[in-house]
């Protein structure tokens, strides 16, 4: 009978082990899910940006500084690798996006070009898309990491070579701040 209780127990451990095993696959491959959708909607902006400097340099020519800036920008995005060189360029990305659209702001004959509009609806699509894959990627690391950290799973996945993953960190100093918002005429 003795025997019987220890061939359970060593039973019921095994399959323990194999859940606890099983559950930590399953958060690494959505946590894998989740940075490939980043890559591919970074590889959609990508795409889209020589098209966009196409186009605001047939208007703007004399802002090639910006243009070859946003360029550079788009090569070290492409170019990162791993999660934080990543989310570097694509602040760095971001930023100079917002440059290039504010010198459109300078030319109403721009703005008013369908091609340029198109392009613009695009990148905002795109955008849009790219923090909700930033956010399913977050999410997918936080269950990881927190499973990882949870006893008893600590006793297996370090063992089983589970680590901890990197969460995509946003470390654009101006979207960080709070906006400083004024009603006064300096009263």
């Amino acid at each position: 009978m003795g025997i019987w209780i220890a061939i359970g127990v060593v039973a019921l451990l095994l399959v323990w082990l194999i859940a606890i095993y099983n559950r930590l696959v399953r958060l690494r491959a959505l946590v894998r899910e989740g940075w490939s959708g980043i890559t591919v909607q970074l590889r959609r902006r990508a795409d889209l940006i020589p098209n966009l400097v196409s186009t605001v340099e047939g208007y703007a020519a004399h802002e090639r500084g910006l243009l070859e800036a946003v360029t550079q920008a788009r090569g070290a995005a492409s170019a990162a690798k791993g999660v934080d060189a990543t989310a570097q360029a694509d602040a760095q990305m971001s930023g100079m996006i917002g440059r290039l659209f504010a010198v459109a702001e300078g030319y109403p004959e721009l703005k008013a070009d369908a091609n340029f509009r198109q392009l613009q609806d695009e990148l905002s699509g795109i955008e849009g898309e790219l923090a909700g894959a930033r956010r399913y990627y977050n999410a997918t690391v936080r269950d990881l990491n927190s499973s990882i950290q949870s006893f008893p799973n600590i006793l297996v996945a370090g063992p089983m070579g589970f680590r901890e993953e990197e969460s995509y960190a946003d470390d654009v100093a101006a979207l960080q701040a709070a906006p400083k918002v004024s009603f006064g005429g300096g009263r």
